[in-house]
């Protein structure tokens, strides 16, 4: 699988974009803030229908528009022709000129794997940002995965607006109460079947990228233990306390743990970053596995950034992605380029909102 060809109007900083990719490593070479990122933003929304920085649609258009258009023809076991436009009044999605009706019609066209600065909240940050990680992995390799989340997220929205009015409806909260469950329950089983065969090729990955002793173990722990349905009634008076949902899927947990201990509240700098490399290339690995084909990588200023040690550990991935036609696009300026890494790649300039053959 890859991208042949990006067409950009009026996205971030380009008023226009067209460019072609080959296979194999290409590399982006420029100064700060000239649009480097953006290039592998646009990828990764055509990828996912998100932005990888967590900004919505209007963050994205160009500055004094009223939209952007993102669009590409992505070649893999056939050929196919993606577009996507994005204003306040109107949002649009075609595949092969026929307008998406189902997500599931259109998720897994082009997969992405994207490596920047922001990884470190996976391990870091609160615990939306592991389960957001579960939920990537599952949309990616689970095709009804996203439509039950979706299914889960509506009914918790409704109920919770239906928990901060001041008089309750019980027949409504009851109606809403049984698509949380039955969504929460389906939802929790599949991140359940999912850590134990992720698990072991994270475990991989850091060994590769530190050392075996640091001992990952990566745990899921939902918030309900017991039935779902029962807890959820048992909840009530706490809920009309608080006025929201305080069980469910979206307060599950995924522990991961260095030495039996939280790696987020006792591991150091160094093997935060190192674990939050090695759950990325786990991701890469294990759609791989589950595909038969490398997703495309995004690197983002990353490889620059980190020890000889470690950007060796990107190789297998860069070289695997070379061997199977895959394709990976690396940012860098020129003062940061690790060459040593990168090896042969297909080199573009980036500067003053135009991308160029280097």
């Amino acid at each position: 699988m890859h991208l042949a060809r990006l067409r950009l109007r009026d996205f971030r900083n380009y008023a226009r974009l067209d460019a072609d990719f080959a296979p194999g490593v290409h590399l982006l070479l420029g100064d700060n803030a000239q649009g480097k990122t953006n290039i592998l933003e646009a990828i990764y929304l055509l990828a996912t229908l998100r932005s990888f920085r967590g900004v919505g649609g209007a963050q994205m258009v160009r500055h004094g528009q009223k939209g952007y258009f993102a669009g590409g023809k992505v070649l893999g076991q056939g050929e196919h022709e993606v577009k996507m436009y994005w204003s306040s009044r109107e949002r649009s999605l075609s595949l092969d000129g026929r307008a998406v009706r189902k997500l599931t019609d259109y998720l897994g066209v082009l997969r992405t794997v994207v490596f920047c600065t922001e990884d470190l909240q996976l391990v870091k940050g609160s615990a939306r940002a592991r389960r957001r990680f579960m939920d990537l992995l599952l949309s990616q390799t689970q095709p009804g995965y996203l439509p039950l989340l979706q299914r889960y997220t509506r009914a918790l929205r409704s109920r919770n607006a239906l928990l901060k009015r001041p008089i309750l409806d019980p027949a409504t909260l009851e109606g809403f109460s049984r698509e949380l469950v039955n969504a929460g329950e389906e939802i929790m089983h599949l991140r359940r079947a999912l850590v134990p065969r992720f698990s072991p090729v994270a475990q991989l990955a850091c060994g590769r990228i530190a050392s075996a002793a640091e001992e990952l173990r990566i745990e899921y722990e939902p918030s309900i233990t017991e039935d779902f349905g029962v807890a959820l009634a048992q909840s009530h008076p706490r809920e009309r306390a608080l006025r929201t949902t305080v069980l469910g899927p979206h307060r599950d947990e995924l522990q991961l743990l260095l030495k039996g201990r939280s790696a987020s509240q006792f591991g150091s700098e160094g093997q935060k970053r190192t674990l939050a490399i090695a759950l990325k290339m786990a991701q890469a690995e294990y759609l791989t596995e589950r595909h038969g084909a490398p997703p495309i990588l995004l690197i983002d200023d990353v490889l620059g950034e980190l020890d000889a040690g470690r950007r060796a550990a990107f190789v297998p991935l860069l070289e695997r992605a070379h061997q199977s036609r895959g394709q990976v696009f690396v940012t860098a300026t020129q003062e940061n380029w690790p060459r040593e890494s990168v090896g042969e790649a297909q080199r573009w300039q980036v500067k003053d909102d135009v991308l160029e053959r280097a």
